[in-house]
């Protein structure tokens, strides 16, 4: 019965010793600003306006057609 609680010991022990050498993680600020990049969305956003400018055109264009041809 001593040899059960002398190896839960043991155990706990090496337990405590293996939780002492995890690594630790530090969080800090950094030193430098954050730069972010904003190309991509601004380029995204001028093509989304260019293609509803078009599609507005396509559809006074074919609008100005189908009256031409006597469709309402």
């Amino acid at each position: 019965m001593m040899n059960k609680y002398r190896i839960l010991v043991l155990l706990i022990c090496f337990a405590f010793l293996l939780d002492a050498c995890s690594p630790t993680v530090k969080v800090e600020a950094p030193d430098k600003p954050i730069d972010v990049n904003m190309n991509v969305n601004i380029k995204h956003k001028i093509k989304v306006k260019q293609i509803d400018t078009d599609t507005k055109r396509d559809v006074k264009e074919k609008a100005a057609e189908r009256q031409e041809q006597g469709h309402t």
